[in-house]
């Protein structure tokens, strides 16, 4: 049913989504010989990918695009700062990033992998932690069993291990990315991305 006004006709607008986005992640590129990312919808259409990702990852700056190869966010490693900080900008931007991810410092036996903060949040204390609004990242990436909770402790996201399908394993490259209603899908996809960088083949399993 088309709402009018006038002359002109529009469409009533979109529903808000209600039910969680579950995508597959694939940790290979679409390209030859190139390290990266591919993901698909539940119905197997390309939604996000991510090329040359080991030689973006050596100049410290990955970039997440659409199927098209358009750029949707741009994750860069911050320099000059203690333990593994990087900043998500929105498309190829280089000033004004949108999120802060900082890999959390294990002073203590904890299950928290990294702290996510939104810019213009209060800055966090030398663990990491941060007393505003913001994320919190905990679980193992090693075993891709993750939640991302928000400041009143609700997943917004989850990685977990994609179901064996006609009995044949996955392995750890093939893992499901479920993210809730209201949670940006693509900062979803390149948290996933940070934690690669932080905790994945190159780095210390955890």
């Amino acid at each position: 049913m088309l709402s009018t006004s006038g002359d002109r006709c529009s469409p009533p607008p979109s529903p808000p989504e209600t039910a969680p986005v579950t995508l597959t992640v694939w940790r290979k590129s679409l390209l030859f010989n190139c390290n990266g990312f591919t993901v698909y919808d539940s119905k197997g259409n390309l939604i996000f990918r991510v090329d040359e990702y080991a030689k973006s990852g050596n100049k410290g700056e990955i970039v997440l695009m659409d199927a098209a190869g358009s750029p949707l966010l741009t994750i860069r490693r911050k320099k000059l700062s203690l333990g593994e900080h990087w900043q998500i900008y929105d498309g190829e931007e280089s000033a004004n990033p949108l999120f802060s991810v900082r890999k959390h410092v294990k002073f203590i036996q904890s299950k928290s992998l990294a702290h996510v903060i939104p810019c213009g949040s209060p800055p966090a204390t030398a663990s990491g932690s941060n007393t505003g609004a913001g994320f919190e990242i905990e679980g193992s990436y090693a075993q891709r069993c993750c939640l991302v909770y928000d400041e009143k402790r609700r997943v917004v996201a989850e990685i977990r291990r994609k179901e064996p399908a006609g009995g044949v394993a996955f392995g750890l490259d093939v893992f499901r990315l479920v993210v809730q209603p209201g949670f940006d899908v693509a900062v979803a996809m390149a948290l996933v991305i940070l934690l690669d960088e932080m905790f994945g083949p190159k780095s210390s399993p955890i």
